[in-house]
């Protein structure tokens, strides 16, 4: 449709597992995924020291913000 993904940044938030082994994968794998270097994918875990569904291991938040930008290159 005439865009491109330029970088994404994500946040993953959930008490266990522990992500920390596996976020380099899920930054080449969304990278890929998307056709951008995993340089400009950013994967970050966090808990929520326990309060609320998270906290009890009852469900996961996943927050993500993707910039795109046009692909036609501009002429100025």
């Amino acid at each position: 449709k005439g865009f491109r993904v330029v970088n994404i940044d994500s946040t993953v938030c959930l008490e266990s597992p522990r992500l920390a082994p596996y976020i380099e994968a899920m930054r080449s794998t969304l990278a890929e995924t998307v056709g951008i270097n995993s340089d400009s994918v950013a994967v970050k875990a966090t808990t929520t020291e326990k309060m609320g569904f998270t906290g009890r291991g009852e469900g996961v938040i996943t927050m993500a913000v993707c910039l795109i930008a046009d692909m036609i290159p501009d002429n100025i």
